[in-house]
């Protein structure tokens, strides 16, 4: 069995001048400011039992050990960190709140609490993390039948084959209910996909992609594309190509998907998949994860401000000793703190069955915008050092705004919330 904490290497595509020229710019090693400090003003922790404690604390673990030390590198060269998936299979936490067919069976606090740390430690392992287990594997769990469960889950479980889900199209982002993607039914009972996807993370490297699509009748329904050879030799009809060029998460890889006649099986479009609201129940559990994701990036940033704040010094005194410092850092804790006890509730309510679409918008639209302020705040205490990746915070200053984009944007949660509220809604 692999050690979760064992030394992983970094990328091929490593800069043969980075180390001359973090001497040059960067005489102050950065490499602790990655590690846990283990904050937890209000003690939110105490709500896991022990075995829920131990599944966090291995994966806090594998931040610190595993992902810490090479993902400056898999994200400056933008290369997927296929290395760290046998130490990440061996946490076994693919599936989070999915119980039987090899899933962990976490309750949902538990499944955000591992979110957190896995963001804690890189955006991009924790991206993977949600696309692979929080929207492919729960998708598959929440819509599919026991036999559909039963074909797909234990593998994906046991990462011998990686997940994706494919909704978002190049025309329809916020609007993806107009979904354009269609499923045309054959005679022999198969089923035809034929449209373009975009944004579509792990979208270049799955075995097993969710496909969102609209059939003969106008309805949606979730398409199982199973490529049995692996992504490398995809099915016909079935050309991923990785989008370049971005400035957050640049470690995972999101996809332009054409699907011209990609054939599947009848039995893959997943049972209980017959609406958009079908669709909506994902993407409320999918918001809930992600905005446990934001607050893990400002957990790393103001860990990362803190550790460095108490061992720079200028002016012959201790940067942590300054009072704007403090203030700071103070102003960091209070949003760090509200997150938490604010995704620990909406955990409580999944799992009273009682948390909808709008808690999880409030909740993502809280956490988003308040990871941001903290991370930029960290920013700011690290100086020049702060855009640096060898000290950790530009990597999260750049992610959250991934974070702060997927999964709906600000505005888009906030008129989820809006008409919650006034009970009209402004979408159109």
């Amino acid at each position: 069995m692999t050690d979760p904490t064992a030394a992983v290497a970094p990328p091929t595509g490593e800069n043969p001048r980075a180390e001359h020229v973090e001497a040059e710019v960067s005489p102050v090693s950065g490499d602790d400011l990655a590690r846990a400090r283990g904050t937890d003003f209000f003690h939110v922790e105490e709500h896991l039992d022990a075995r829920e404690l131990a599944v966090l604390h291995r994966v806090r673990a594998f931040s610190d050990e595993v992902v810490a030390p090479v993902a400056n590198d898999y994200w400056e060269n933008a290369e997927f960190p296929a290395p760290l998936l046998p130490a990440y299979a061996e946490l076994g936490v693919a599936g989070g709140a999915l119980k039987g067919n090899g899933c962990p069976g976490l309750s949902p606090l538990a499944e955000g609490m591992v979110t957190a740390e896995f963001a804690r430690g890189d955006g991009s392992v924790s991206t993977f993390h949600g696309v692979h287990s929080g929207l492919a594997m729960t998708t598959i769990g929440m819509l599919g039948s026991p036999e559909q469960q039963q074909r797909w889950l234990p593998d994906m479980a046991a990462v011998r084959r990686i997940g994706a889900f494919a909704l978002t199209e190049p025309e329809h982002g916020s609007d993806v209910v107009r979904l354009d993607t269609r499923a045309h039914r054959e005679p022999d009972g198969s089923w035809t996909l034929h449209g373009r996807k975009r944004w579509i993370g792990n979208g270049t490297v799955a075995d097993v992609v969710v496909v969102w699509a609209r059939d003969d009748d106008g309805r949606v329904g979730a398409f199982v594309v199973d490529q049995p050879d692996g992504a490398g030799d995809p099915v016909p009809g079935y050309a991923a190509r990785r989008i370049v060029g971005k400035t957050a998460n640049r470690a995972v890889w999101q996809a332009q998907i054409e699907l011209d006649g990609v054939r599947v099986d009848g039995d893959c479009r997943l049972e209980l998949a017959r609406s958009f609201a079908d669709t909506n129940r994902v993407l409320a559990k999918s918001r809930q994860t992600v905005a446990w994701e934001a607050l893990g990036h400002a957990v790393a940033a103001y860990d990362a401000a803190v550790t460095y704040a108490l061992r720079r010094e200028q002016f012959g005194r201790s940067l942590a000793g300054f009072q704007l410092v403090q203030d700071k850092l103070s102003h960091m804790l209070a949003d760090i703190t509200g997150m938490q006890t604010m995704c620990v509730r909406m955990s409580q309510l999944q799992a009273e069955g009682r948390a909808a679409l709008e808690h999880a918008a409030l909740t993502k639209l809280a956490t988003a915008s308040a990871a941001r302020r903290v991370c930029a705040m960290a920013r700011d205490i690290l100086g020049g050092n702060g855009i640096l990746l060898d000290h950790h915070v530009a990597r999260h200053h750049a992610d959250i705004e991934a974070v702060y984009t997927y999964e709906g944007t600000d505005s888009v949660q906030s008129l989820i919330v809006g008409r919650t509220i006034t009970g009209i809604s402004a979408f159109t």
